[in-house]
C-alpha cells in the first residue's frame, strides 16, 4: 500500500477531483518528514546528553523515563507551554518570521536525501538535488540576521553579523567539497550520487582520488555552517549571552533548537549519501535491497552523528579570528586543490568513445 493508493482512496472517498491526488501525497510526504524529524531530534538530542556524561564523566540523565530517556521529551514540552515574550522594542513581525525561517531550510533538505533504494525512499530524486541542498541550506542564515536585528538588543545583532559572516564563508568550501562527489558521479541527483558508489566499500567517494581530503573539508564546513561546536560563534554563551536567540523564548526559540539538531543529522546523512555510499551495502550485493537499505543508510549516519557528538565533548569553541583564518587561509585553498586533482582525475580515467 503506496501513499499514492492511499491518496486515491481518500480522494474517491470524499468524491475529490484526480487533481487532488498529487496535492494529498505532497501532504502526506510533509507530515512523515515533520514526525521523523521531531523524532530524530529528540533521540538526537537524549544520546548527546548520555554520551557528554559518559565522556566528562556525569551521569546524564537518569531521573525522568527509563534511564532519563523522557528527559527531552519533558524539556520539548516545558519549550511549548512557555511563556512567549517580545521585547518591547523589538521588531514583532520579523521577530516572529525568523525563528520559522531558520527551521523551514534544515526541515526541507531532507526532501531530496535517500534513505533507501527506490524511489519510495526518497520525497522527490529531483536532476539538480544537490544545487537544491546548496540554496536551500542557504536561506537559514538570513533568519538568523533577522533574528539578531529585530531583537533591539546588542549581543543578538553581535551573534547575527558573526553568523552572517561565517556561514558566508564556509558555503564557499563546502560547495566545493561537494563538487567532488558530484563529479565522480556525473551527475546532481543524489541517488545517481549513491548508485554511482554501490558495489561495496571500495567505491565509496571517502576513498576515491584524494582520500578522505574532500570529506573532511565538508564535514569541517559543514560544521561551521550550522552552529557545531567548536564552531558555535554565533551563540557564544560566554560573551554574547546566548548571540542570536537570547531575547527567545518558549515556542519562538523551539524552533531554533530543532533547527540546530536536525541541520546536524542532515550534515551526516548528506555526508553519507555523498562520500559513504548512501544506502548501498558496504559488502557489495550483501543485503542491498528493500528495507535492508534504509538500515545501511542510518547505521552510517548514526556513526557520523557519533563522531559530531565527539567532537562536541571534546573541542573549546575557536576565536573569531581564528576561525576566519582557518576558512579563507586553510580550508578554502585546499577546497580548490581538491577540486582541481578530481577534475585531473576523472578526465585522466574516463574512456574517451571513437
Amino acid at each position: 500500500m503506496t501513499l499514492t493508493r492511499i491518496a486515491q482512496f481518500i480522494v474517491g472517498l470524499l468524491h475529490l477531483p484526480q487533481s487532488a491526488v498529487d496535492w494529498l501525497v505532497a501532504l502526506f510526504v510533509a507530515v512523515i518528514l515533520l514526525v521523523f524529524v521531531l523524532l530524530s531530534v529528540l533521540a538526537i538530542v537524549y544520546f548527546l546528553r548520555k554520551l557528554l556524561g559518559k565522556i566528562q564523566a556525569r551521569l546524564g540523565p537518569t531521573r525522568t523515563g527509563w534511564k532519563g530517556w523522557a528527559q527531552t521529551a519533558a524539556d520539548a514540552l516545558k519549550l511549548c507551554i512557555k511563556e512567549d515574550i517580545i521585547p518591547t522594542r523589538a521588531d514583532r513581525w520579523i521577530f516572529t518570521i525568523a525563528p520559522i525561517m531558520v527551521f523551514v531550510p534544515a526541515y526541507m533538505v531532507y526532501v531530496v536525501i535517500p534513505f533507501g533504494e527506490g524511489k519510495h525512499f526518497v520525497a522527490k530524486d529531483l536532476n539538480i538535488g544537490i544545487l537544491y541542498i546548496i540554496a536551500i541550506s542557504s536561506v537559514n542564515v538570513i533568519g538568523i540576521i533577522l533574528a539578531g536585528w529585530a531583537s533591539d538588543n546588542k549581543y543578538s545583532l553581535l551573534g547575527g553579523m558573526r553568523s552572517a559572516a561565517q556561514l558566508i564563508s564556509y558555503e564557499v568550501p563546502q560547495a566545493l567539497a561537494i563538487l567532488g562527489p558530484v563529479m565522480l558521479a556525473g551527475s546532481l541527483s543524489t541517488q545517481e550520487i549513491v548508485l554511482a558508489q554501490s558495489g561495496g566499500i571500495r567505491h565509496w567517494f571517502v576513498f576515491q582520488s584524494l582520500p578522505i581530503v574532500g570529506f573532511v573539508i565538508f564535514l569541517v564546513a559543514s560544521m561551521a555552517e550550522v552552529n557545531h561546536v567548536p564552531f558555535d560563534l554565533p551563540e557564544g554563551e560566554s560573551e554574547l549571552v546566548s548571540g542570536f536567540n537570547v531575547e527567545y523564548s518558549g515556542m519562538k526559540f523551539a524552533f531554533f533548537f530543532l533547527a540546530e539538531f536536525a541541520a546536524s543529522f542532515t550534515v551526516c546523512a548528506l555526508a553519507t549519501t555523498l562520500f559513504f555510499g548512501g544506502w548501498t551495502s558496504p559488502f557489495g550485493s550483501f543485503l542491498n535491497y528493500g528495507w535492508w537499505t534504509v538500515g545501511w543508510f542510518f547505521l552510517k549516519s548514526c556513526a557520523l552523528m557519533f563522531v559530531l557528538m565527539w567532537i562536541r565533548a571534546t573541542y573549546p569553541r575557536v576565536r573569531v579570528d581564528q576561525l576566519m583564518e582557518f576558512g579563507w587561509k586553510l580550508l578554502i585553498p585546499l577546497a580548490l586543490v581538491n577540486v582541481a586533482i578530481i577534475g585531473l582525475f576523472v578526465v585522466l580515467t574516463t574512456r574517451r568513445v571513437p
